[in-house]
């Protein structure tokens, strides 16, 4: 029996030995011209068991006898090769025909891009910007043809205009629709006063596609008028677990001063315009003493995989601290990250599940106020008199002293999840439910401490706290049919699909004066109202619903002949009873002319030509607007009212006076969608086994329909505005875009990678009714309200509006163009000189690789705009220095120019925004780990110096020509003015990352 037994286990043993038996197979990995591939991926399949080629493109791995090797290399096509007991093989691979078969996320799926007839623009993980970057807009910046993003200064984690295409609206929103792993974003305010973009750590993003044309956008419709961000974060991958770990510090400082005048030539200059000089004895450079080298942090790890290929997985955590040029400016950011996919029958039944979770801190300085005291405080006070910040007047505090007593902190909590779950119902047929919720809440402290020695202004003498609270909720629901149909030359897509989607947002606001001066924050103490300092509260709720329904038809005809039909109809709670549906289709067509036989020859890889026409709707304006409001009015004591009338004709006391309701904002129910009508023609294009590719586009852009707040042209109205439906209005966008990439052989010890791109855009604005809408208009004592710029008929957008300075004439006053000749300087003098936007926008890069090295650099500029120095206007003239106010010699350019002289809004101030600037620059090592021992822990070891807006080509005399102030004029965007704005760092990043 034990004998038995013994033989029973043996056999066992010998099944066991012979099932898992192994192999060693060595080979050489080449290309099509029997070039070795150092660093081709080699993986026996099913498996995570995988090796990378040597510098000979030679590998050995051991497998089990049966195995089959997946061999892969970047830009190359993989091959699968069957062992079948062979011990040494040889693989050439061919050059991946194709980017063309490369997956860009397209509305509600993924297409090949050989498949693609819209214009679309993709940048994958590895080609980002680098170095310390807060929000996925960053990352993009240059790298995209027809896309200018704009920081809007250069405060941690500040806000960007991201304009595709050109800017197609007034007033509702120039902003593009995000899309995060297919949950439709909301551009509504999070409360905080940074990038609402900010919750997401960009080392979680695996690409970013930006659909540009209405082909490529009108799935999405209503929101897509200013066109669609598609961010897909990283996911686990079949035959590949790794875990990765990421480590870098970095150290900021102002990439530019402005040169204002020193003590010593402050006194001299004060003297010299006969003004009283303030002399305090000291030699104060206040841009140093107001600015610091900002330290950040930034730590994440990161784990990947897949088991088999049921189920993947990508889960990471993150840590940043980025500190800003300026004191009391910090952004921290606490991220999490957990992607997972859970498949079962056989791939037929398929669950995605997205989580996003983040905490974020952001500390601010009062911008304004310390740009200001930067530029224009007397550098002859001392900042420190006996140990303590010197006092100055009553009337104004020492900025150090504001540091300590001010600060501005928000606190954001944010979560983003979505669950997919997605059917083969027969083949070929797909049903997907998209579910989501993104949940924000903001607390943010706005507050001084109480200071007795400024008297003047009670908000800080005695204390304020302005406490927000912002809760806002976006719910999401779709569900999709997806139909898949291919036989021998045809192959046919049917997406139809319903989305719903509610809105809520809240917002509380509280704003308490009057706080003991006991060194305790006023955030943390009991304040009570009172007669003197009342305590304010104001709240808002808005609710706001999306219901879609959309179809879209994709057909090709032997990979040649391309259709792409799309269709979708909005209904939005924003509009009226009556115009509550838009209604947004578009048409698209592609030629792969490179698969046509007579093209067989042809020194092109691949040539395709697009063409496209569409709409996509814009609801991007506030909520409530079609509904009508009312309020209560009432005479007031020592005032008068046409609002109310008396019970009583003899009443003679407010008491006879009662409570009368009055229109706030009138019903319409007529306002309708802001369309966007495109068309656009493109040819994508490769030639020299893919060496070199590019696309070529021409677009055209209309938008109508265009909704505004206008002033009644009859005075008699119950309102002051009301919201319409501009007609015949236009805005017109048409444009030019270059991309152009070249590769060299990349299996050499030296490589190299060249690009660029430019765009050319020219806007109008087309028979508007209006003389000027303004979009800039002036700020401070005796200019506010003042036209800078704004949408004239007949102009580009953001057209600079006013006087043309000629000089200053004989009494010491202004002299300005009489454009009209009627010898007289009247509004009508003003004249259209330049615009905010610019016409070039242009990028280009250069990457060379040698052996473990690699270098990047990258450019970006923009050209032909015009940028208004409203900081100049307010601080830089010899008034002020009259005053002891710090200026620069602009101020004194013209010595014979009384004090007296005023600061008018004109072309004194207006400089060329031009510029050219090093936006990125990395050099890097890959350490392999086999040449320390170490390749039994470590995949990877790469280590990197990065350099962030090294340098910069500009006639600008401000701190960066890249300006864009956020702020608006009348509910409408303001672009191209310097206001006090927040000056550009000068980055340099130490990196490690190591992957095992």
């Amino acid at each position: 029996m034990k004998n038995a037994k013994l033989l029973l286990l043996m056999c066992g043993l010998l099944f066991v030995s012979a099932s898992w038996a192994q192999t060693v197979v060595t080979g050489t990995v080449t290309d099509d011209q029997n070039i070795p591939l150092p660093g081709s991926s080699v993986v026996e399949k099913g498996t995570t068991n995988g090796v990378t080629t040597d510098f000979d493109g030679n590998f050995s791995i051991e497998v089990a006898d049966d195995a089959t090797l997946i061999i892969s290399y970047l830009g190359y096509a993989p091959q699968e090769v069957t062992i079948n007991g062979q011990s040494s093989i040889s693989v050439q691979l061919l050059p991946d025909a194709t980017q063309l078969e490369d997956v860009v996320v397209v509305g509600y799926g993924t297409q090949k891009r050989s498949d693609i007839t819209g214009a679309i623009s993709s940048v994958k993980s590895e080609d980002f910007n680098q170095g310390v970057v807060t929000n996925p807009g960053e990352l993009l910046q240059g790298k995209m043809a027809g896309v200018n993003i704009t920081s809007n200064s250069g405060e941690p984690g500040a806000s960007q205009n991201v304009i595709i295409r050109g800017i197609g609206s007034l007033r509702s929103g120039t902003q593009p629709l995000y899309v995060v792993d297919g949950f439709l974003l909301d551009n509504s305010s999070s409360g905080f006063a940074t990038n609402p973009l900010n919750f997401l750590n960009p080392n979680d993003i695996a690409s970013i596609d930006v659909l540009k044309d209405a082909s490529a956008t009108a799935v999405y419709g209503s929101r897509a008028s200013n066109g669609v961000v598609v961010i897909t974060t990283k996911r686990g991958k079949a035959g590949k677990t790794e875990m990765n770990l990421s480590l870098s510090t970095a150290a900021s400082s102002m990439s530019n001063t402005i040169d204002v005048f020193s003590a010593d030539e402050f006194r001299t200059q004060v003297a010299a315009t006969g003004g009283a000089l303030e002399d305090f004895g000291g030699n104060t450079d206040w841009q140093d003493e107001l600015s610091q080298t900002g330290i950040s942090k930034n730590l994440n790890f990161s784990m990947s995989g897949a088991n088999s290929e049921k189920f993947s997985y990508f889960a990471s955590v993150g840590y940043q601290d980025q500190e800003g040029i300026l004191k009391n400016s910090d952004l921290e950011r606490y991220s999490g990250k957990l992607n997972m996919t859970q498949k079962a029958f056989n791939g037929r039944v398929s669950i995605d599940y997205n989580l996003t979770a983040t905490h974020t801190e952001n500390l601010r300085p009062s911008i304004n106020s310390t740009i200001s005291d930067m530029l224009g405080l007397n550098p002859t006070v001392p900042t420190y008199t006996n140990g303590e910040p010197t006092l100055l007047n009553t009337n104004a505090l020492n900025p150090i002293t504001r540091y300590n007593i001010y600060s501005d902190e928000a606190v954001n909590n944010r979560i983003l999840a979505s669950i997919s779950p997605s059917i083969e119902i027969v083949k070929g047929l797909t049903y997907k439910l998209n579910f989501g919720v993104d949940y924000s809440a903001t607390n943010r402290d706005r507050q001084y401490k109480p200071y007795t020695s400024v008297v003047n202004e009670s908000d800080i003498s005695n204390g304020e706290v302005i406490a927000t609270i912002n809760e806002n909720s976006n719910q999401l629901t779709e569900n999709t049919l997806t139909y898949n149909w291919s036989q021998d030359v045809h192959n046919l897509t049917v997406l139809a699909g319903h989305s719903y989607q509610k809105f809520m947002d809240e917002t509380r606001q509280f704003s308490y004066r009057g706080f003991a001066d006991n060194n305790i924050e006023p955030i943390y103490q009991d304040q009570s109202s009172s007669d003197e300092y009342p305590t304010s509260v104001s709240s808002s709720a808005v609710k706001n619903e999306l219901q879609s329904y959309f179809g879209r038809v994709n057909y090709s005809y032997n990979d040649k002949y391309l259709l792409t039909a799309t269709f979708r109809a909005d209904g939005s709670s924003k509009f009226g009873d009556n115009r509550k549906y838009g209604y947004f289709p578009s048409f698209a067509l592609g030629w792969n002319i490179s698969n046509e036989n007579f093209m067989q020859d042809s020194f092109f890889d691949n040539l395709k030509l697009r063409a496209s026409w569409g709409q996509t709707g814009n609801q991007e304006i506030p909520s409530k607007i079609t509904q009508a409001s009312y309020s209560e009015d009432r005479l007031i004591s020592g005032g008068q009212s046409l609002n109310t009338y008396p019970i009583d004709t003899d009443a003679t006391s407010i008491d006879g006076y009662p409570y009368g309701i009055v229109f706030t904002r009138l019903a319409n129910p007529d306002l309708q969608w802001e369309v966007s009508t495109q068309l656009g023609v493109g040819l994508d294009f490769a030639m020299f086994d893919y060496r070199l590719s590019g696309t070529l586009d021409y677009f055209s852009k209309t938008s109508s329909n265009i909704l505004l707040e206008v002033v009644p042209a009859d005075p008699v109205e119950p309102t002051a505005t009301y919201w319409d439906n501009i007609d015949d209005m236009k805005i017109l966008n048409n444009g030019i875009e270059l991309a152009l990439d070249y590769n060299s052989d990349a299996s050499r010890d030296f490589s190299y990678n060249i690009g660029g791109n430019i765009t050319y855009i020219q806007n109008e604005v087309k028979d508007s009714p209006y003389s000027v809408l303004t979009t800039g208009a002036a700020q401070g004592s005796g200019q506010t309200g003042a036209t800078i710029n704004g949408y004239i008929n007949g102009e580009s957008i953001g057209s600079f509006y006013m006087f043309e300075f000629e000089g200053i004439g004989a009494d010491g006053l202004n002299l300005f163009k009489d454009t009209t000749g009627d010898g007289a300087i009247l509004d009508d003098d003003r004249t259209v000189v330049g615009s905010a936007i610019p016409n070039f926008i242009y990028a280009y890069y250069l990457n060379f690789k040698y052996k473990n090295f690699d270098f990047g650099l990258n450019f970006n500029g923009v050209s032909g705009n015009k940028v208004y120095n409203h900081t100049k206007m307010s601080l830089f003239t010899k008034a002020q220095l009259s005053r002891s106010v710090n200026t620069t010699d602009f101020a004194v350019q013209f010595p014979n120019e009384s004090t007296s002289n005023s600061n008018t809004v004109s072309t004194r101030y207006l400089e060329d925004g031009s510029f050219m600037r090093l936006n990125n620059a990395t050099l890097a090592y890959n350490l392999k780990p086999e040449q320390l021992g170490l390749d039994d822990a470590f995949q990877n070891i790469r280590f990197s110096i990065t350099g962030q807006n090294l340098f910069t080509i500009t006639d600008y005399s401000g701190f960066d020509p890249e300006v864009n102030t956020g702020s608006t004029s009348g509910g409408i965007q303001t672009f191209g003015v310097d206001y006090f704005t927040y000056p550009k760092a000068r980055t340099f990043m130490v990196g490690l990352n190591l992957t095992f």
